[in-house]
């Protein structure tokens, strides 16, 4: 009876070892293209056309990057390229990929994925493939950065355009016909609104759409107005906060009247209003003007948490009900 063969451990996370992967564009011109990661074989991108990789964009450089196999790992390096290149949001001269890392490259952003399609898929192929869609998004009239949210989250792409300092407006079409607008310059967040409503801080028009998990988004060329309240805030300050918010708010959603409900001042009022500071003085008199709690959160000048949490106190101590 032979012996049975040790298959070995399994390859560790981002070994390109049995398993067939390529560069999927998730947004710019190529957006829907795929290019094999063939093992062993050496991959130059640019605008170069006698390149293996051509993109063809102002943003790109003749010879922008290189993807290169050691062992069973990928690298993808830069070229000295003049817009650079990146992954994950960090600009690099040298990185391993892994699967599921997203690199950008110009206007186009490419993810690392699994794909079965690989080993049908000859670089010629590609090549040829990505040059039709290409053809097909310019007479279709799409802007040069864009694709799902469900493919990259927005606190990922915000971090994208930041790091390599893009300006433009970023537009997000959700499927329940929201339209948020974020406005970049050279990778700062200038300015954000919600269906071009200006009651709603840009604070809390950009930290609401770091919550959307659905949608399309375009980046549409630079807006040079001047906004009352701009923010001209480093995305990073943005996510952090925009995130800090977010799990705050989370821990307590289940306490929260639904945005659609009635709030009003209870009757007769037992709790006296001098106990109260000057915001809850604030959130009580918005009960007043507009009732509803969704309008009463765009009213009000504080974030939606502290609204939230001001809401729920006065809730609890029996100055507001809820119908």
């Amino acid at each position: 009876m032979q012996n049975p063969v040790s298959k070995g451990p399994p390859p560790p996370p981002g070994s390109s070892q049995n398993r067939p992967l390529a560069l999927r564009f998730i947004s710019g011109k190529y957006q829907g293209g795929e290019f094999p990661l063939v093992p062993g074989k050496e991959i130059h991108i640019g605008r170069s056309n006698d390149l293996d990789m051509v993109l063809a964009e102002d943003m790109v450089s003749r010879k922008h990057a290189r993807i290169a196999f050691q062992g069973d790992d990928i690298f993808i390096e830069d070229l000295a390229s003049t817009n650079g290149t990146f992954v994950n949001g960090e600009k690099i001269k040298r990185s391993k990929l892994r699967e599921g890392d997203r690199v950008l490259i110009g206007t186009s952003i490419l993810k690392v994925v699994i794909s079965e399609s690989v080993r049908r898929t000859s670089e010629e192929q590609a090549r040829r493939d990505m040059e039709i869609v290409a053809a097909h998004r310019r007479t279709s009239q799409v802007r040069s950065m864009s694709g799902s949210i469900e493919e990259i989250p927005l606190p990922d792409l915000l971090q994208l355009l930041g790091t390599s300092k893009k300006s433009g407006v970023l537009v997000i079409r959700t499927e329940e016909d929201v339209i948020g607008r974020i406005y970049m310059r050279k990778g700062l967040v200038y300015f954000a609104s919600i269906n071009d409503m200006d009651e709603i801080h840009p604070f809390k028009s950009v930290f609401r759409m770091l919550s959307w998990t659905n949608g399309l988004f375009d980046l549409e060329p630079p807006d040079e107005r001047t906004f009352a309240n701009p923010l001209d805030m480093p995305v990073q300050g943005v996510l952090m906060e925009g995130m800090r918010q977010m799990d705050e708010l989370n821990q307590i959603k289940e306490r929260l009247p639904r945005l659609t409900s009635r709030l009003h001042m209870a009757m007769p009022l037992q709790p006296a209003l001098r106990d109260l500071k000057p915001q809850e003085l604030d959130i009580l008199q918005l009960v007043h003007n507009f009732g509803y709690f969704e309008q009463v959160l765009n009213q009000s000048p504080s974030s939606d948490l502290d609204t939230a949490q001001a809401i729920l106190k006065l809730i609890d101590n029996g100055y507001l009900r809820v119908d």
